[in-house]
């Protein structure tokens, strides 16, 4: 697997990594952003690689004016995924820990260090973010990490191909029944994206997308 990423990529790590931090008015260790990419690049990712930390950045520099707090929410997207065990259950969990010590490192506040990891949370999907002070940089967030649901027929395909990959361990038949449960929960909520910006952009292909698994 090649683990460096190309120009396009390249520039757009770089553009955003500095915007980020600048953003926060913090400077960030000089090998954090190579120590970030080399997480993402580890061999078990198939899906939760590179590849979709430049989609997740690419979408949220559209929709950075948005954001109450941007540069947090950069540097959530930039962590959010940063620790990925297949097998573990504390993935969100533990890439927030990293977060806030990489944040507290660089003499961030306890409220960026606590808005940072609640954002982080609020990735596992498991409930609409509620909590008054992130919600709505929560479901920005959110959006983007599930944009993938609203792509091309195409990068859908090959998205939940890559998912497959990465639970190849996982028996085949209990696998599917997984899957198509989770899917699903999706397409049954009233709304798959909260913000009026992603609704508009992805929601009906979203549903196309996921009525045909």
């Amino acid at each position: 697997m090649n683990t460096e990423p190309d120009t396009r990529q390249s520039s757009l790590f770089q553009s955003s990594w500095l915007r980020s931090w600048a953003a926060l008015g913090l400077t960030p260790p000089a090998d954090l952003q190579q120590r970030l990419l080399a997480a993402y690049a580890q061999p078990q990712r198939h899906y939760h690689t590179q590849q979709h930390l430049t989609e997740c950045l690419a979408h949220f520099d559209a929709v950075w004016q948005q954001a109450q707090h941007p540069g947090e929410v950069a540097i959530a997207l930039w962590f959010h995924d940063a620790i990925y065990d297949i097998k573990a259950q504390d993935n969100e969990l533990r890439s927030a820990q990293w977060a806030v010590q990489a944040l507290k490192d660089c003499g961030a506040t306890d409220e960026t260090c606590q808005r940072v990891h609640a954002l982080i949370m609020a990735t596992c999907h498991t409930a609409p973010p509620t909590e008054a002070s992130i919600e709505a940089d929560a479901k920005l967030l959110v959006d983007i990490d599930l944009a993938i649901l609203g792509a091309s027929p195409a990068r859908f395909a090959e998205y939940d191909a890559q998912v497959a990959a990465e639970y190849a361990w996982v028996p085949r038949l209990v696998y599917r029944f997984k899957r198509k449960q989770v899917l699903q929960s999706f397409l049954q909520r009233d709304a798959i994206y909260a913000t009026p910006h992603f609704h508009q952009l992805l929601e009906a292909q979203a549903r196309r997308n996921l009525s045909q698994t």
